[in-house]
């Protein structure tokens, strides 16, 4: 049976709106903090793969070369992270977390779980499982279709 397409474009603008309003939300919870979720952002992907290089860190965030450059550059002095040459090719850059960075990043993640508590505070655990369960779905399909895109794009 196919799907209602107006459905599923609210379903679409439903998914930008959500996106959009937690932005506003986590943006406003990090300002006391001192940091932007671009900043957050680059912690967080480097907590979960650190030593990632610049480019992969860069495509992760959907952000420019030029772009990655100038955030890590501030993230540098901020003494959070810190760049090395990749061992096998120096023209490499690798992204590392340093202590502090690797503290601060502690501090964020509970200021965050904070906010992400009183967002989710209403939602029944269940119906919090099959949300989570179809946006993976989504997620999945999504990356399917642009890794399909992109080989037909080069082919």
């Amino acid at each position: 049976m196919p799907k209602d397409l107006t459905t599923s474009i609210r379903f679409g603008f439903l998914i930008h709106d959500v996106s959009r309003l937690r932005r506003i939300v986590i943006d406003r919870a990090l300002k006391p903090v001192g940091i932007t979720r671009s900043q957050w952002w680059v912690l967080s992907f480097l907590g979960r793969r650190d030593g990632m290089t610049q480019t992969a860190l860069a495509a992760d965030l959907d952000l420019t070369k030029v772009a990655i450059g100038g955030l890590l550059d501030r993230m540098e002095s901020s003494t959070f992270v810190e760049r090395r040459p990749d061992q096998r090719d120096g023209r490499i850059k690798r992204v590392y977390l340093t202590p502090a960075g690797t503290r601060f990043l502690g501090t964020i993640r509970a200021n965050i779980q904070e906010v992400e508590r009183e967002i989710l505070a209403d939602i029944d655990e269940a119906a919090l499982q099959v949300t989570t369960d179809t946006m993976f779905q989504i997620k999945r399909k999504l990356q399917a279709m642009a890794i399909r895109s992109d080989s037909e794009n080069q082919g």
